[in-house]
């Protein structure tokens, strides 16, 4: 027997789809319903965020467990039999860092669970349809994948300019037609197709008030995050790759996580006219440009010496993933490199939120605040802890460090009598220093390919 014999034997359900995607890029799939078994709906639960905000059944992950075995039988067979339905989605707000609000979907547990179990199907079907620049929520994929992959195109490219596009509230405005037209070039499966529906149209509750949703997909949902990559692929992925190898004539560099696209260019005219007809391609699919947020600079290898010959200032710099990109020479060698430094506006948010709830907690023991402090530190450090970046991590831990003090000196009377040297004893206790935690991005890169070029 051989090997692949062997193989083909022990694949079963999930893998068999995956295998199947792989072997043929057209394929339709009429048959998915049958992989939504209890114990598939067991592992989504599982899989889920335990200690997320209820939506509007004011379920908690813990209390649906309570009864768990009895509550997934009943939830598999409302799905089979049809008359499973959606709840609304209950809508809160988070600030963005324009100040503007974020409208955020909290879907309820039940439709989590279902939601989780669809994309785990689907996930087989189009990880192996998807392109390679994109990495917004895909399995084995990251922001840092994203981050490695831009920071090593525009050094190892030939690259001169930087468009750095964001679409008006993609999220909002995902058009319900065209995403399941989408879904219909590979599912085939009416019952899968109908569910996803349900989803699309429950509607959102605010403040008990129910409304329609005719479009969109509310960020926050399980699902959604898979459906914008589904619907990015056809309206961007499949035409941006066809428009560089029929129509440029320079070289380009592609890197999106989610709605969040940055593009390398050698040519500016190229540039430009690719932004022309990207703003009428997306118009097509119900979509537009931010002109605020979009723009094309100047960046790469030359952009410093050029615009010093021609009297201009120094190169100006793009935002992607949390990151201020920065034109910059490596101190060593001379050779040009890219400094990536942490957002101002995404620092001093962070700042604020950290203060707001240390004012909240001013009383409570030293020990809760310094082991609740120290958690946030180092999430913030596992994140923006790039090579380059230590003058922004000492930055952030300073700021923390300040607005602890200050609240420290507020709790008594006697408190006020808190002098920075004895301060500097709670820091060393329970601070952790700023040190940096990702490799190289050229480094990750190579690993991550297997030594191709991970360049798309």
């Amino acid at each position: 027997m051989t090997c692949t014999q062997r193989q083909g034997k022990t694949l079963h359900g999930l893998d068999r789809i995956r295998e199947a995607a792989k072997r043929d890029k057209k394929t339709r799939f009429t048959a998915l319903m049958h992989h939504i078994t209890i114990e598939h709906l067991r592992k989504s639960y599982i899989g889920l965020n335990r200690n997320a905000v209820s939506g509007v059944d004011d379920v908690t992950w813990r209390q649906y467990g309570e009864d768990l075995e009895k509550r997934l039988a009943n939830l598999h067979e409302r799905i089979h039999n049809g008359t499973y339905r959606a709840k609304p989605s209950k809508r809160i707000y988070v600030p963005k860092p324009d100040g503007r609000q974020r409208p955020i979907g909290i879907a309820a547990l039940e439709d989590k669970i279902a939601e989780m179990a669809v994309v785990t199907i689907l996930n087989r079907i189009y990880e192996e349809e998807f392109l390679g620049f994109s990495y917004g929520f895909r399995p084995e994929r990251s922001p840092h994948r994203a981050l490695d992959a831009i920071y090593v195109g525009i050094t190892k490219r030939k690259v001169n300019w930087v468009l750095e596009v964001d679409i008006r509230s993609f999220f909002d405005n995902l058009d319900h037609g065209w995403l399941l037209k989408f879904l219909g070039h590979h599912i085939a499966d009416s019952r899968i197709l109908r569910l996803i529906r349900k989803w699309l149209r429950a509607g959102v509750s605010e403040e008990g008030q129910w409304s329609p949703t005719t479009k969109g997909t509310p960020q926050g949902s399980v699902i959604s995050p898979l459906l914008a990559n589904i619907y990015l692929h056809y309206v961007f992925d499949l035409w941006v790759d066809k428009w560089r190898k029929t129509e440029a004539g320079g070289e380009i560099v592609v890197v999106r996580y989610a709605d969040d696209f940055v593009m390398g260019f050698q040519h500016k005219e190229e540039a430009t006219r690719f932004q022309g007809e990207l703003e009428e391609r997306l118009a097509t699919f119900g979509l537009e440009i931010n002109h605020d947020k979009t723009r094309l600079i100047e960046f790469g290898r030359f952009a410093e010496s050029n615009r010093k010959e021609r009297g201009e200032s120094k190169p100006e710099t793009f935002e992607f993933l949390g990151f201020t990109h920065i034109c910059s020479k490596n101190p060593k060698t001379g050779y040009f490199m890219i400094r990536r430094k942490i957002s101002g506006k995404r620092m001093r948010r962070k700042i604020k939120e950290v203060g707001k709830t240390l004012r909240k907690w001013m009383h409570e023991p030293i020990r809760e605040q310094g082991q609740w402090l120290r958690s946030v530190v180092q999430g913030y450090f596992n994140y923006f802890a790039v090579p380059g970046n230590r003058s922004s991590l000492d930055e952030f831990r300073t700021e923390v460090n300040k607005a602890w003090f200050r609240i420290l000196r507020k709790r008594s009377q006697k408190a006020r009598k808190l002098t920075w040297e004895k301060f500097k004893k709670h820091v060393k206790d329970w601070i952790p220093t700023a040190k940096v935690l990702h490799p190289h991005p050229w480094q990750r890169l190579c690993v991550t390919t297997g030594g191709k070029s991970p360049v798309q």
